[in-house]
Parts: C-alpha cells; structure tokens; sequence
C-alpha cells in the first residue's frame, strides 16, 4: 500500500476547555452507516432470490450487486465505530455510567420502538398476501421468530458486545493491573493501526461466514433475541477493533494514510466475488467477503478522518437524524415499496419514489416530533433548542 507524503494529524477528541467535540468524520460515517441500512431495504423487493415481505414486479441484478457490497461492510464499520465511541465514552464517564448510558439508549428502544417498527410489517405482509393470492408467505410458529427483533436486531448485538468488552476490560484490569492492561491495548491498537491490522481484523469475520457457510451473505443476523454465537463472534470482533483503536491517538491517523489502497483492495476482492457468481470454494470466498469488507471499513474510516474533520451543518444535521430514520423506516420503506409493487415504472422511479418518500417523512417527522423533544434527548444523549434547530445546528 502507497504511504501519502503528507502526514494526517492526529484525531482529537476534546476541546481545550475539556467539553467533548464531535468527531466530525467519524460522526458522519456512523449516521450513513445507518442511512445505507435505509438504501439496503428498499433494493431488496427487486431480488428475487433473497426473502422479503414482498416483491416488486421487475427484477434488477444491479441492486441484488449493491445489496451484497452494502451488506459486506455496513455492520462491520457501524460496530467498529460503536467500539470506537464506546471506548471514548469510558474514558470519559467511567465503565458503569457507559454501560446505563448504553442499556438506556441502546437496548431500552429495542423493546420501546418494536411495536412501531417491527410488528407493522407482518400485517403488511398479510395485506400484500390477501391482494396478491400467489404470493408464498412462510409459515412461522415458533413464538421467538414471531416476536423477535427484526431489523432491530443490531441493537441487541451491540449491547451484548459492549457488555462482554466492559466485563474483558474489568477481568484484566483485576488480574494483570491496570498499567499492564492498558499497555496491552496499546500494543493492539498498533497492530489494527497498520497495514498489517486489516488482515487480523477480518479474521472473526472469516471465520463467521465459515460456519454460515454463505459468503454472498456476509455474516447472517440473528433471527430470534437468543444469542447466536456466529454473528455475536463476528460484530464482537469488529467492536473490538474499534475499541482498540481508540487506544492511539495517531491510530486513526495511520489508517487514514492509505484510504486509497484500503478502497481498492475491497473493491477487488469483493469484485472476484460478484465477477464469479458466489462460485468460488468456501475458505475463498469467506477470505474474499471478509477481507473485502474490512478494506471497505478502513478506507471509509480513513477517507472520513481524512476530509471531513470540519463541521458541515447539513452533514452533523443527517447524522443526529441518522438514529431515528433507521428506527423508523422499515414499515414507512415497504409500505411504499407495495405501493408501487404493481405498477410499470422503471426500477430506479420505483426505487427513487421510495427513498425519496421515506427520507421526507422521516426527516419531517424527526425535526417535528424528535430534535428538539425529549424523544430526541433519549436517542440522542442531548435535545436541541428550537432556535439552533430553526438554523440547522
């Protein structure tokens, strides 16, 4: 990988006066991690192949390719970013104010937004069923499939990540001291700083998609609230890096200096995946996906602290809305999507349509009902006066 002659600045995390800045990059990285999740959804009722609660008319390889490169890092950068602002949080507030801070923001609107977010969608389902006779809806019984998480699932994994990560943090602590511990992490977040760090870090991943044995899948979500071993290993590993990397100052900087050759190495190895068809051995193609993925992870962690370390309003205005349109989108996303299911428009009006029209209502309804509420303060540790929100602030 080519080294930049001018060297990037260390990241910093703090004001002079002690008050926490915004890692402005970093920041915006996180909420389109989550606006991509949103993109995700809409393209799949044109993927024939892949199950959904119903599927449009037209079909479209283009975005069944756009699906899988998505899927082959957005949850991978979310928990490595989620690692990263964990660890920055610890330092700052303490492992048992972190960890209520998370379990009220994190694993409390889990529960407080399913009936909103999650249960709607089997009645769209139902509907779309009765108007459309031939459509095949799955048969399900088991009561932890009925009620589990849906596309809210991410929550619970992260709380499990960072619960598991706090307890490590505290056994170490206990039985080597705190210097040798801290001394540890530094040596990791070394490592995962260089260009040696992306190959470790996509082994959990690899490893994952081994015992899933679908490398076009990436790594499989859970389907119920019962802990499933294979993406908590994966999504634990990427918290980790994250968490590690928090540990240098100049980490983020070293990644930063190859972001470029980070983008390109995923955008062939994840190439060789969509150009063979998903048809290659399965150590192969586990090594592809999850390389690819984790290339794409550090580039864009670089490319962002690289480019955008100054505030943007509109940018910091997306990523505090971020939280919220993913919370809410899936009923508002496939209400659309079989509104439109029948009807001859080309894929991308369809497609448009659809995230246009979400976007504006979940917009609408966060500068409304959430921003500047206590609704907001709850999702977002900090509620907006009206005037600043009024500016765009």
């Amino acid at each position: 990988m080519t080294t930049s002659s001018k060297e990037p600045a260390p990241v910093r995390t703090a004001e002079p006066a002690g008050r926490p800045q915004r890692i402005h990059g970093l920041d915006a990285l996180r909420g389109g991690a989550l606006l991509l999740g949103i993109v995700l959804h809409a393209c799949v009722p044109f993927i024939a192949t892949q199950p959904w609660f119903f599927h449009d008319r037209y079909t479209s390889v283009g975005l069944a390719e756009t699906n899988f490169v998505i899927h082959s890092f957005r949850m991978v950068l979310f928990m490595t970013l989620a690692g990263y602002f964990g660890a920055l949080m610890l330092d700052r507030r303490g492992a048992r104010r972190y960890v209520g801070d998370r379990a009220k923001r994190v694993l409390l609107p889990m529960f407080a937004f399913w009936p909103v977010a999650v249960f709607p969608l089997g009645l769209l389902a139902l509907m779309f069923a009765s108007t459309h006779p031939g459509t095949a809806q799955p048969e399900v019984t088991d009561p932890l499939v009925m009620f589990g998480p849906g596309q809210l699932w991410f929550l619970l994994v992260l709380m499990e990540c960072i619960v598991i990560t706090v307890a490590v943090r505290a056994l170490l602590i206990r039985f080597i001291g705190r210097e040798r511990a801290s001394a540890f992490s530094e040596r990791m977040a070394t490592l995962f700083s260089s260009r040696a760090g992306v190959l470790v870090a996509s082994v959990p991943y690899t490893v994952v998609v081994l015992i899933q044995g679908r490398p076009m899948s990436g790594i499989i979500e859970p389907a119920t609230i019962v802990p499933e071993v294979a993406p908590l290993v994966g999504y634990l590993g990427a918290f980790a890096v994250g968490w590690a990397l928090r540990r240098r100052s100049d980490a983020l900087a070293g990644i930063s200096r190859d972001w470029a050759a980070y983008l390109t190495v995923g955008a062939i190895s994840l190439s060789i995946m969509l150009l063979a068809q998903g048809q290659v051995p399965l150590p192969m193609g586990a090594a592809l996906v999850a390389l690819g993925g984790w290339c794409v992870t550090y580039g864009l962690v670089g490319v962002c602290v690289r480019f955008l370390s100054r505030p943007r309003p509109a940018i910091r205005y997306l990523a505090d809305a971020s939280y919220w349109m993913y919370l809410m989108h899936l009923p508002i996303v496939v209400a659309i999507g079989m509104s439109l299911a029948d009807l001859s428009l080309p894929v991308a009006v369809k497609l448009s349509i659809t995230l246009i029209g979400s976007s504006a209502m979940l917009l609408l309804t966060y500068q409304l009902a959430v921003r500047c509420t206590p609704l907001g303060a709850w999702l977002n540790g900090h509620r907006h006066p009206w005037k600043s929100a009024e500016r765009g602030a």
